[in-house]
């Protein structure tokens, strides 16, 4: 069997996994509790007497103690040895995703000064400038800089080449945006699976220890016991995964978002370039070896003749 490749659909094949468990153990569970109290709960309590028929006032049932309340602390300590490992992708999930929300802001991606520098370029009147162009994607480090200054760094060059050139910066930067996008992905893919490893490692125990019982000891409260604290690493997992599964949605989805941005940002561009084909070969050199003198200079300056 072929697993789904994206997390979010692996994460619905293991969640659905866990619930066809707890359906498998719930009817045993029920049998049992149901032939415990058939077997010793009323015999259990004793027969009233003749001075007893009188009605009693009522009693107020007496608080739980302390001890018997659910505690999810405790539970998940005593989750067993494969809560460790989900701890780990927790904070490995939550590390990754303040870390890429800080990294995918739009201001280190596609800042906003950058697209109007390069648009207030495009429409001045003594026209598009590929000197001046690359100083202002040098004042704006960001991915969408990187595309624009590879690009520029091709003036003179096919248009086809040029075009090669935008989608495969486009591409490695996407690439070094996503990297850490992979472990959130890891964390969504991983911690159910230790969940469910977890619980089966927890049921075995529980009923290993059932069958281990003395006769007249009561089973079904020792079972329950058992599995209540092995479905804790299901729910630890599932806790774990679903927002991790959610943040890299939305990363991935942010991603993809931006580089649509810059794609177009970088194909309007491309028509200015198209009259420097065959006329201008412009290298990185060319333009940090420029004076402050020179900035205003056209761009025929860096143009060789055929």
């Amino acid at each position: 069997m072929k697993l789904p490749s994206t997390p979010l659909a692996r994460l619905v094949l293991y969640t659905v996994a866990a619930f066809a468990l707890l359906g498998l153990v719930k009817p045993f569970t029920t049998r049992l509790a149901a032939q415990s109290e058939a077997d010793g709960g009323p015999s259990s309590l004793p027969a009233p007497t003749g001075s007893e028929s009188a009605p009693s006032a009522p009693t107020t049932p007496a608080p739980r103690q302390a001890e018997n309340d659910l505690n999810v602390f405790s539970l998940a300590m005593n989750g067993g040895f494969f809560m460790y490992p989900i701890y780990a992708l927790s904070i490995l999930g939550v590390t990754m995703t303040i870390e890429r929300a800080i990294a995918l802001r739009r201001s280190r991606v596609l800042p906003a000064g950058l697209v109007t520098a390069l648009g207030q370029l495009g429409s001045h009147n003594a026209g598009f400038d590929p000197r001046k162009a690359y100083r202002i994607c040098q004042q704006y480090p960001s991915s969408a800089a990187n595309v624009i200054r590879a690009m520029l760094l091709k003036v003179g060059r096919p248009v086809a080449e040029v075009e090669h050139t935008i989608s495969e910066t486009s591409n490695r930067e996407a690439g070094r945006l996503y990297h850490n996008i992979r472990w959130i992905n890891l964390a969504a893919s991983v911690a159910p699976l230790l969940g469910l490893i977890g619980t089966i490692q927890g049921m075995i125990i529980a009923f290993h220890e059932f069958t281990a019982l003395a006769p007249g000891q009561n089973q079904a409260a020792t079972l329950a016991a058992g599995i209540y604290v092995a479905l804790v690493t299901t729910f630890a997992g599932l806790t774990v995964a679903i927002p991790a599964a959610v943040a890299s949605h939305y990363f991935e989805g942010r991603i993809i978002l931006f580089f649509h941005e810059i794609d177009e940002l970088a194909f309007n561009l491309l028509p200015q370039l198209e009259r420097y084909e065959g006329r201008l070969r412009f290298s990185r050199q060319s333009v940090d070896g420029d004076a402050e003198g020179q900035a205003g200079d056209p761009p025929m300056a860096a143009v060789a003749s055929k």
